[in-house]
């Protein structure tokens, strides 16, 4: 780390999930469970394929950089986000749309401001830049306090505040309502809302960025629309904001092919919806399965996006329950990003069979509990 930057020297890095997925062979795959990463558990749309492969048939473009101004998607993007095509720009993956955000709209030593817990890997690209990172964080059962919060922006004056809504782990979300309230009273401040689950909520504050120019809406194409491994992802804001992005922003970043998998979900977005349905009623079933077990061993928390956050009573426990789920090809997220969560485990949302399988698992390590 001696040539590293100065940020980098003492920064934490962003932990990851287990991977073990990609180093079994395609039938072993097939076995496993992936609950840790809130992808989709089925494939997206047919129309995925379909392109795909009809471009990998032609060939005749390998050699040179994808296009860097595609009609189309942006023509279908805007008619699913009912939004302008001036107000949006797309990347590869939210996670390059932070990047470029925190590039345009952060320097070293603006204070920066999370609502937490949270999504993790944000912190890390604003902290790499050098800003001062501070964390609100909700009660210690997971209840948001909006007058503290407030109080907090007002002591610290943060230039930059970064929402995850619904949250990620915690899964409450934020009214439109407040959204505006805070855009308000905070005019100087910029607050970026994170909305990767929004679909699974069915609460959006896009239409703000026509009316206020200090929010940034992002959004992901790797959770209701399952197509996480072409990574696509994008921004919704005002034009200004929008010009300002594309100043930096490298257009030839978005492959050919992630540029036809996201045209083909956005022809086909009843597809999602019906995955979204499915999910949804997964959701509910399998927090009422974990409410009937009690609160003896964990506690689930009722969220909106597609996964649940479970405190367990020990981190011993929650050791103990991943341990058992691994050993049995399901996989689940343990969460790190504050001691509030060292007995927390996140669980990904998919149909009701497979969580049907995920509660059985949990069922059976109970029961070996009690026989201690």
């Amino acid at each position: 780390m001696s040539f590293a930057n100065r940020c980098l020297r003492s920064l934490r890095p962003y932990p990851l999930a287990s991977h073990k997925i990609w180093t079994v062979s395609r039938e072993e795959r097939k076995e496993m469970l992936k609950l840790d990463w809130n992808e989709a558990t089925v494939p997206p749309s047919p129309n995925v394929a379909k392109r795909v492969l009809e471009l990998a048939q032609q060939g005749d473009f390998y050699n040179i950089y994808p296009s860097t101004t595609n009609e189309e998607l942006t023509a279908l993007l805007s008619k699913y986000c009912g939004l302008p095509a001036e107000n949006m720009l797309y990347f590869s993956g939210s996670d390059a749309v932070h990047e470029c955000i925190s590039r345009v709209f952060l320097a070293p030593g603006d204070p920066v401001l999370l609502l937490g817990p949270t999504y993790d890997n944000f912190r890390l690209t604003a902290e790499a830049l050098g800003t001062k990172i501070n964390i609100f964080e909700v009660t210690e059962d997971f209840v948001f306090e909006a007058d503290k919060f407030e109080a907090k922006i007002d002591a610290l004056h943060p230039s930059f505040v970064y929402i995850c809504s619904p949250n990620n782990p915690t899964g409450y979300t934020h009214s439109v309502e407040y959204v505006e309230h805070l855009l308000n009273k905070y005019a100087d401040t910029m607050f970026l809302l994170d909305e990767a689950y929004y679909e699974f909520a069915g609460i959006t504050v896009k239409d703000l960025v026509l009316t206020h120019n200090n929010i940034l809406v992002t959004r992901t194409m790797s959770k209701a629309f399952g197509i996480a491994n072409f990574r696509f992802g994008y921004v919704l804001s005002s034009k200004e904001n929008i010009t300002a992005m594309g100043m930096v922003r490298n257009p030839k970043n978005v492959p050919t092919f992630t540029q036809a998998a996201a045209m083909g979900v956005l022809e086909d977005t009843q597809y999602m919806w019906d995955y979204v349905a499915q999910v949804r009623d997964a959701r509910d079933a399998f927090y009422q399965d974990l409410l009937a077990l009690g609160e003896k061993y964990m506690k689930p928390y009722y969220g909106y996006g597609n996964f649940i956050l479970i405190k367990c009573v020990s981190p011993e426990f929650r050791q103990g329950l991943m341990a058992h789920l691994t050993a049995r090809n399901i996989f689940v997220r343990a969460m790190y990003q504050s001691p509030m969560l060292a007995a927390c485990v996140r669980i990904s949302i998919g149909t009701r069979p497979q969580m049907e399988r995920v509660m059985d698992a949990i069922r059976e390590y109970i029961a070996a509990e009690e026989k201690k």
